[in-house]
């Protein structure tokens, strides 16, 4: 049975690592530029809005004043603080802080936790030296401009600090005595994270899916003893259930299935048993599928299957919670570097193109330079500003066209990728001759 290592070593020629470093740092350089240059000529508000990290700070000053209204407070329409009370208690540590450093911080850290996901990711692929570096940095430069992580940083969003305590903390297995702590700290703080409790348990890493779910229990009992009313209000009134606390379910930004669902089905109510069908077979299936690669030595495309799987069967899985995509580029790149046939290189290539051209940003429908920073595809259907509750004139329930597409583009690549990975596993399955060292999965080559 080969290492991914030495599968690596076997497919990319010694002489292409120059290249790949040369050819990485200026893609890097580039974007890098591109984005000072931005911030440098636009109006800040333009750029580094930080509309959701003022919610947070503002979170976080409620804590401090008034708590009583930590979730009936409302900055506008539909848009409430909908965090954990520990996440709560972090944001008025925070609030000390004043909003532009707060802003500047939080940019900053994101990109870094950006760049510490990828280069984990393809050290966790097998990729070493200066090969890494150059493919890294490729990476790197393409997703920094895909619009969920502009979109993250021009709203101040914690997305990309969670994706990197995650991969970080999940990577390699085993290893640390608190290994699950940071991806429970990480549930703590926004719930999605809890998909990968059960990826844990899944792989049969009992020990590290029992540490986080000691520290995410350990940040409730901190809750309470901090803010009791209002964390029994979150835990036991089922404040954390609501998702149209956070608006419109069927909401444009909302790519996920029960989205998607939602806005075919014309009503909250008539996509909902729809969304929890879809949800247990993609969730079961995903959730499989995630626990196989990790099995036959794929752990890392393990984790990246797990993560898709949650962004589509979340209740809400926003356009900024799509920064998964940077590891699940990386995992695109080295399946097709690993392919054993010159089909399956072409169409995990192909995969990871398409990945590449859905999710870039581009100028938004006004055709604005500036919306290069935050704009994508799926801007270009027309959607309900700060929508909440349901109401059947809502733009979203009018789709028609190439509106359908474009609005629905996050959650249909998404499930076209989970459907590629699923095929290829069930075709690995039965093939008893399949070796791991073949790509994403062993018969993923095209044979």
């Amino acid at each position: 049975m080969s290492t991914p290592n030495s599968d690596f070593r076997r497919r990319v020629p010694p002489r292409s690592g120059r290249l790949l470093l040369i050819a990485g740092a200026a893609v890097l350089a580039l974007a890098a530029a591109a984005y000072v240059a931005a911030l440098i000529h636009y109006p800040r508000i333009q750029t580094l809005k930080g509309f959701d990290l003022f919610v947070y700070r503002s979170g976080g000053l409620l804590v401090r004043y008034d708590p009583s209204h930590l979730y009936s407070w409302q900055l506008a329409a539909g848009i409430r603080f909908t965090y954990t009370p520990f996440a709560a208690l972090i944001f008025a540590a925070l609030s000390f802080i004043s909003f532009p450093a707060l802003m500047d911080a939080a940019t900053l850290l994101s990109i870094a936790a950006l760049l510490l996901t990828i280069w984990v990711g393809f050290r966790e692929l097998g990729w070493r030296g200066r090969e890494r570096t150059g493919v890294a940095m490729l990476v790197a430069g393409v997703v920094f401009w895909s619009e969920p992580v502009q979109r993250t940083l021009f709203l101040g969003q914690i997305d990309l600090l969670l994706m990197a305590l995650v991969v970080w903390d999940l990577s390699p297995p085993g290893g640390r005595r608190l290994k699950g702590a940071a991806t429970g700290v990480a549930a703590a703080v926004k719930l999605t994270p809890l998909i990968f409790v059960l990826y844990l348990l899944l792989t049969r890493r009992v020990r590290e899916a029992a540490v986080a779910a000691v520290t995410l229990a350990a940040t409730v009992v901190i809750g309470f003893a901090a803010l009791p009313a209002e964390s029994a209000k979150w835990w036991l009134h089922g404040y954390f259930l609501q998702a149209s606390r956070t608006g419109f379910v069927g909401d444009r930004a909302n790519q996920s299935i029960r989205g998607l669902l939602t806005r075919l089905a014309g009503s909250v109510g008539a996509g909902t048993p729809l969304w929890i069908a879809a949800a247990v077979v993609v969730g079961i299936a995903g959730l499989a599928v995630a626990a196989q690669l990790h099995r036959r030595g794929r752990p890392f495309a393990g984790l990246v299957v797990c993560a898709l799987t949650g962004l589509l069967i979340s209740p809400i899985s926003w356009d900024h919670h799509w920064v998964w995509i940077a590891p699940g580029l990386a995992v695109l790149l080295d399946a097709a570097v690993r392919g054993r046939t010159r089909a399956g290189r072409v169409a995990w290539s192909g995969a990871a193109a398409a990945v590449v051209v859905a999710f870039v940003a581009w100028p938004g429908p006004n055709h604005h330079l500036v919306d290069l920073l935050h704009g994508g595809l799926f801007w270009y259907a027309p959607g309900t500003l700060f929508g909440s509750g349901d109401n059947p004139a809502f733009a979203e329930y009018h789709w028609h066209g190439r509106q359908l597409l474009a609005g629905n583009l996050y959650v249909l690549v998404g499930m076209a990728l989970f459907g590629v990975v699923v095929v290829a596993c069930v075709r690995s399955l039965r093939s008893r001759s399949a070796a791991v060292g073949g790509g994403l999965m062993p018969a993923a080559g095209g044979r």
